[in-house]
């Protein structure tokens, strides 16, 4: 088998889809790429069991045709090494070794058989929708920083998404920490709603900036199995078990008291403040009235405190809320709104974050975050 490729289109990718590759596998084969030409084109695959991707390359010069498992590791780097040239890929498929030349030089290689690479299990009677690649990497950059890591609650490690005749929903939760996204420029006529993993949203995340066209979700309600399709590119994976927490309950109504502020301006003074917290337990206080708003971190063992003021405009009852200034900045971080408005009801319960214009009119953005119990400086 041989055929001739370009070095700027081969390593363009496989370095989009080498992200799904453990550095640990569990299995030695899916440290390799899988390999296979039909006709003229090359179809690449990475795979950890539970996640796979799969991208489409245009060929010449092909003679014959089959599949084979190439290492992963050592074709990125030498790759990434090479100035753009065609490349010329010649396959022993009876001595399992692989030749490449690349100008002025010629690599050898191992190469092994392609029946031990897992196969994807196709989805039956798929259900699909199309989601624009700018909406979907938005959900996804909105939502997966608030995702628990904590294994002990599997489901809310991974994002919900939701499908209704409204719009769609993502939702990430760390029980400190909720974030929930919605976009009304996807529609679908019957309710659904799926648990994503981290890893695969990440891989989307990373691969999207670049896509114009349209992203094509299919999926068969009752399974466990989703596709993403773009270009010529198709990630496919494993859907989280379990039920995700009711996070509707959470989200106070009656938030009588707000803030109204530039959110660079928080963040800065955040960032500061929060340097002088505690270590420990990042705690900063927010003293809140219409004269003043002020900001405090100490942290009592080592004697350090920051005191600011920051301008905005509060309206309720004078009040005193505690925050873990780390999620607050970070909340604050994947926000892009210049403006935000910060709702609160009492300093024992939850305050929502929410811009007060928002990116696009059909997105609709809400942050949640648990205040943390003051104690007297």
């Amino acid at each position: 088998m041989k055929f001739i490729v370009s070095r700027d289109v081969l390593f363009k990718n496989l370095n989009a889809i080498s992200g799904v590759i453990n550095s640990n596998n569990s299995l030695a084969i899916l440290d390799n790429f899988l390999f296979v030409v039909e006709g003229e084109q090359l179809t690449v695959t990475a795979s950890d069991l539970e996640t796979t991707m799969s991208a489409v390359i245009e060929l010449s010069n092909v003679e014959g045709e089959g599949s084979v498992a190439v290492p992963a590791k050592l074709l990125l780097e030498t790759l990434k090494l090479i100035p753009e040239t065609p490349i010329v890929f010649v396959f022993d498929l009876e001595l399992m070794f692989l030749k490449f030349t690349a100008a002025n030089g010629e690599y050898d290689s191992p190469c092994y058989p392609s029946d031990e690479f897992p196969a994807i299990t196709p989805i039956e009677n798929p259900e699909s929708f199309t989601i624009e690649p700018l909406v979907l990497q938005r959900a996804i950059s909105k939502t997966i920083f608030a995702a628990a890591n904590d294994d002990m609650r599997p489901n809310m490690t991974g994002v919900l998404c939701e499908l209704s005749s409204d719009n769609i929903t993502f939702v990430a939760t760390d029980a400190h920490k909720l974030v929930r996204y919605r976009n009304t420029k996807v529609k679908t006529e019957d309710f659904n709603s799926f648990i994503f993993p981290k890893k695969p949203l990440n891989q989307l995340k990373g691969v999207l900036q670049s896509v114009t066209e349209e992203v094509v979700v299919s999926y068969s309600p009752g399974t466990n199995h989703m596709q993403f399709a773009f270009e010529n590119i198709v990630l496919y994976t494993l859907l989280k078990d379990g039920k995700f927490p009711n996070y509707e309950t959470v989200i106070p109504t009656e938030n009588p008291n707000r803030l109204i502020i530039s959110r660079e301006e928080l963040l800065r003074s955040i960032r500061r403040v929060g340097i002088f917290a505690s270590q420990s337990t990042y705690q900063i206080r927010v003293s809140l009235s219409e004269e003043t708003i002020n900001i405090t971190g100490e942290d009592i063992d080592f004697s350090n405190k920051a005191d600011e003021d920051v301008s905005g405009i509060y309206s309720g009852e004078p009040m005193e809320i505690g925050f873990n200034s780390k999620f607050l900045r970070e909340m604050l971080e994947n926000m892009d709104a210049p403006e935000i408005r910060i709702e609160m009801s009492q300093s024992n319960r939850a305050a929502i974050i929410l811009p007060t214009e928002e990116f696009m009119p059909e997105e609709n953005l809400l942050m949640l975050i648990m205040p943390v119990m003051l104690g007297n400086y």
